[in-house]
């Protein structure tokens, strides 16, 4: 039965990850590049000789510049570091993916002779300093989304700035900044740059089948003018405004340090996102109820140490609260079954490459979910016994032999 008062918001950290680097790929070009991408980490990770001369080259670049002091030293810098394959389910590991490739450039192509060819070319290191500034931007919303709901208003503000500064990434940064570091890095690598008023000829392809468009018209409209578009309308449909302004009530109700996320206006706006539960006469009444709410369990030390708003539900139950304050109750109740998923669903997509794997990858939907209920709830499932099991399944249909 279809309940009015059912919210759901989606995985945001994971979802984050996925939007930014899947709707980016719909771009053919960068859909390609992290492929090629791909390629070139299994290549170099497959083998432990290909790593360690890497790290050796690395070693050595690093020694030199501390030598001629064109970088610096001191604690946490000049780590070792060599290439790490990225992943959709791991937060931010495209971008550091990314972010090693640019630092390990000249020799990483070394290392990796049959991609050579397609590394040293204007387009690759267009596409890696385009995503690695594209990606660059939500790291610091990706880690607070993966936190307690006691930062949900510092992750809802980082959403705003995240599309803030891919807004002026893409009015803006395309001469000042993109553009020239492209250039400059080229330069270093001796990579040939092409001019950009002549016609784009698009490799492996027809040149009558395609339209006929300057370099500079692809690369600033069809590349990047493109997937900045469709990072920003992916933000906005994502973090719609409702589920923003859903979740920042929320965080109102937390109880972590005396409750200092209180915020009754928040709190009754949140009550009015549910008008099969809240009539306009308890809407009034939940606003005075709540003054006394607050003050009744901020003097009270059982409520010091609660940290989750499901812990205040249950000691709201113990000390009977929940009869003295019923609306406040009901409004907890409704921020307890708002399912906001968060690092487990981490925890089901790497359950999901276990389950379904090259062996098993014709598995249904439906056997697939009884498989992974059982790999996520192992606690409950190990306090079942095994002859329980057994019997459950020969009562099922006549078998050809005994279990």
């Amino acid at each position: 039965m279809e309940n009015q008062s059912a919210f759901y918001v989606h995985c945001f950290a994971h979802q984050l990850q996925l939007a930014l680097v899947a709707v980016a790929k719909k771009q053919v070009e960068i859909a390609s590049f992290f492929n090629l991408v791909a390629t070139l980490t299994n290549m170099v990770g497959a083998s432990c000789k290909r790593r360690d001369i890497l790290r050796g080259k690395h070693a050595n670049v690093i020694r030199e510049g501390l030598e001629s002091c064109e970088i610096s030293s001191g604690r946490d810098l000049n780590q070792e570091i060599t290439l790490k394959r990225s992943g959709d389910t791991r937060w931010g590991s495209h971008y550091s993916t990314l972010l090693r490739l640019a630092s390990m450039f000249s020799f990483v192509g070394a290392e990796a002779h049959s991609l050579l060819c397609s590394m040293q070319s204007f387009e690759f290191i267009f596409n890696l300093h385009l995503m690695r500034k594209v990606l660059k931007i939500p790291c610091e919303l990706s880690q607070a989304l993966q936190r307690d709901d006691q930062d949900i208003v510092n992750a809802m503000s980082l959403v705003k700035v995240s599309k803030t500064r891919l807004q002026l990434l893409r009015d803006n940064e395309w001469d000042l900044c993109l553009i020239e570091e492209v250039l400059g890095f080229c330069e270093k690598h001796e990579v040939a740059i092409p001019n950009m008023d002549e016609n784009f000829i698009a490799p492996g392809r027809s040149r009558r089948k395609l339209p006929q468009v300057s370099n500079l018209h692809h690369f600033q409209v069809e590349i990047f003018y493109q997937v900045i578009n469709w990072q920003l309308k992916e933000l906005n449909d994502r973090f719609s405004e409702i589920k923003t302004e859903l979740l920042i009530c929320v965080a109102c109700l937390n109880p972590r340090d005396s409750f200092s996320s209180f915020d009754k206006k928040k709190l009754v706006q949140l009550a009015k996102l549910y008008p099969h539960d809240f009539s306009f006469v308890e809407l009034l009444e939940l606003d005075a109820q709540l003054e006394k709410y607050i003050l009744d369990i901020r003097s009270d030390s059982d409520f010091d140490e609660l940290t989750t708003i499901g812990e205040l539900s249950k000691k709201l139950v113990k000390k009977r609260k929940h009869i003295v304050y019923p609306l406040v109750y009901l409004l907890v109740n409704l921020a307890v079954i708002l399912s906001v998923a968060t690092t487990t669903v981490e925890r089901t997509f790497f359950a999901m490459n276990i389950i379904k794997n090259k062996l098993r990858n014709r598995m249904g939907d439906e056997w697939l979910n009884d498989c992974l209920i059982i790999y996520l709830e192992i606690d409950v499932f190990d306090a079942i016994e095994n002859e329980k099991i057994v019997q459950q399944f020969q009562n099922m249909s006549t078998r050809c032999g005994q279990l």
